[in-house]
Parts: structure tokens; sequence; C-alpha cells
């Protein structure tokens, strides 16, 4: 197939194109952050994330639409407010040096090991996007802002409340693993029990960790499973959980009751991903394992079941996210706002923006691609479907 005919099927199917994007992405960032033990995925991070980013960037370029005023969003104003109105700005790249030397020396007189760990990654590419912060032009203020609440949100829900809890055991040796211990350990051990396969949730001689005991049905003999921090899967849920808090930060003006519901039903759909992670890893050592397979079966569970896991969870919900966004867009800027600087979608009345495929009619109107199957013809000039041309970018 030839390269404009493989334009114009992306052109068509720009919504799935966005969908394939945010997964390679999500996937490249996970293996950078998870970096699976015993699995060759490790290496697939860079490729991922490479890909991810220049299909989002074709996806989102801007394409025969006059640029205008941004409309502030809920990051950007919050942004603002904490930089003192963007004079802190300027500031950013001597904040992410800062930032990475801390890092770096935190690493030699504390940490266990100056390798970089997950914590060091997450770290260092928070830093990283403080240096490219600046260098990003002012029109793409939202993914701008995105990439930087993304890692900002992600420190807060990773690195944070270890460091706390490090500090408040007086141990910067050692991994302290209040998370599996609290919320997965015990819930894992519990969904086993109701699935009939017996096990015993206990301490580890020698380990901050909890370990699951369970006997495999075709082995005989007692097998413990150490859930540490590093296995619980909960960067992958920190991956999603940041990804979702700052895409509504960036794409939403305000705040709606659908909008925390939405919220509140990914984060404990992403939570139960992670326990059953965990209860397929057990699952699948219980049933399958054996004398001659030696766990390997397990292991290989282990390695790659959270991620499938996890990548199917985030292209599900994205899929959805992305269907049903332009019905949440008429809900943004709220009764009474101004829109004199946005171009909206002449149906919903919601603003258009990179994360939406529009379509432009003849006669100039845009509409979100969603808004205009659903009625069938321009609202504005009563032209039928099919006389539109695409307008992805956000006209702003």
């Amino acid at each position: 197939m030839r390269l404009d005919a493989l334009a114009t099927l992306a052109e068509r199917h720009r919504r799935a194109l966005i969908l394939v994007a945010l997964l390679s992405a999500f996937a490249g960032v996970d293996l950078l952050i998870n970096r699976p033990k015993g699995s060759e995925l490790q290496w697939l991070a860079l490729p991922f994330l490479a890909i991810g980013g220049a299909l989002f960037a074709w996806a989102v370029w801007p394409r025969d639409v006059a640029a205008a005023e941004p409309v502030p969003s809920l990051a950007g104003r919050l942004l603002q407010r904490v930089t003192g109105q963007g004079r802190l700005v300027r500031a950013f790249p001597a904040i992410g040096v800062a930032i990475a030397v801390l890092d770096l020396a935190y690493n030699a007189a504390l940490s266990a090991t100056p390798a970089l760990l997950t914590e060091d990654t997450i770290v260092l590419l928070a830093a990283a996007t403080l240096i490219a912060y600046g260098f990003a032009p002012a029109r793409y203020a939202r993914e701008r802002d995105f990439v930087l609440v993304f890692f900002l949100a992600l420190i807060a829900i990773l690195v944070v409340p270890l460091l706390v809890a490090r500090a408040f055991y007086a141990d910067f040796e050692r991994s302290v693993d209040v998370y599996s211990w609290v919320a997965l350990a015990p819930q894992t051990s519990g969904v086993l029990s109701l699935l009939g396969i017996p096990n015993t949730l206990h301490a580890v001689a020698g380990s901050t960790a909890p370990g699951i005991t369970f006997t495999p049905q075709n082995l005989g003999i007692p097998v413990t499973v150490l859930i540490t921090t590093a296995c619980s899967g909960i960067y992958s849920f920190g991956i999603f959980a940041s990804a979702f808090i700052a895409f509504v930060l960036t794409e939403y003006e305000r705040t709606t009751r659908r909008v925390w519901v939405l919220l509140g039903l990914g984060f404990l759909a992403s939570y139960v991903a992670n326990v059953l992670r965990m209860v397929v890893i057990v699952l699948v050592g219980y049933y399958t394992d054996t004398a001659q397979t030696d766990l390997q079966n397990m292991l290989v569970a282990h390695s790659y079941a959270g991620w499938l896991i996890f990548l199917g969870w985030v292209a599900l919900f994205w899929a959805i996210l992305l269907r049903f966004l332009p019905a949440e867009a008429a809900e943004k800027a709220g009764p009474g706002t101004s829109r004199k600087h946005e171009a909206t979608c002449s149906i919903c009345q919601g603003p258009l923006t990179p994360s939406v495929p529009a379509a432009r009619c003849e006669c100039g109107a845009y509409h979100h691609r969603a808004c205009l199957e659903a009625a069938g013809r321009c609202v504005a000039c009563g032209r039928a479907r099919g006389a539109e041309r695409p307008a992805v970018a956000s006209p702003r």
C-alpha cells in the first residue's frame, strides 16, 4: 500500500490512531518503570515510546485550522497559580537540573545501591520534562501541561509515599512494602479463598513484603509468592491514575459530577485489574505447574500477565472515553462561560481539542465527528454528512 493511501486511511480513522498512540506510549512508560524481570519486553520500552509519540504528534498536528488564543484548562490555571502567574516557568530548567542532582545525591548517600531504580527513573523523567517545558510552542500548551502534570502526579502517587514510609520507619536502605500489606496481599488472598484455593497470608523472614503460600495441584509442595512493591503492580496503577488525572486537568475547564464519577470508576477498575493480576499469577501456578515445569509457568505469568492486563484495561477505558468524550464536551465550559476565543462544535457547542476527531463542513462550520454522525447533516447549512474534511487539531 502506498504512503498516500496509508495517510488517507489514517485520516479516516484518526480516533483509532490516537488510541493506538496512547496504548503504545503507555506500554513504553510501563515497561520503562516496571522493568519486568526475566522478560525481554523491557527492551521494547523506547521503541514503544517513540512510536506512540510519533503517532500522537501526527494525529494532533494542526491541519488547515487557524490558531486562536488558548482557553485555560484546569491544569493551566493551576500551573499559573503555582508558578506565580508564570513567573516561575523561567526557572523550570534550573529546577529540573536541581531535582536530577538531588536524586543522584540521594542514591549516593542514602540508597542501598547507586543504580537507577524505578523511583529514580520517574524523578529523572520529571526533571527532563521541567527542563524541556519552555521549549514547547504555546499552541501545544495543553499537551505540554499534560506531560508535566502526568509526571508530577506520578511522583505524588509513587515516589513521595515511599519516601515518607522510609522516613517513618527510619530505613532508607530497604523497600517498605506498605501498599502490598494494606491494599493488595489481603485482597488477593481473599479472592483466592473465594475461588477455592487454600492459601495463607504471612510475613516472610528477611523481607518487609508479605507472602502468600499455596500448594499447586500437581506439585504437592507448598510455594510462597512474595508480593514486593516492585511486583505488586502499583506502578501500572500509578501510570493509569496519573494519566487520567492529567487528562481531566488539561481537557476540562471545570469539573462536573460526571467527571468525578468517571474518575472514581477508572481508579476502581484499575485497582481491581491490579488485584486480578496477582490472582492470575497464583492460579497459573496452582493449576499448571508440575515438578517438570518447576514453577516456570508461574514465572512467565509473572513477567507478562500484569503488562497484558494493564494494556487491556487501558485500551478498554480510553476507547470508551474517546467514544463518549463529545458528550462531555458540552459541559466543559459551563453556563455563562465565554467562548469568544474558542472554536466549538456547531452541534454540541463543546470546544474542539486534539484528542477528539473533528470535521469541517464546506460552509466552514466545525463538528465533532461523533456529533456529525449522530445528526446526519451540518446544522449550519443543512448539507448531508460527507461534505466535510478532517480538522482534528484544536483551533487555538
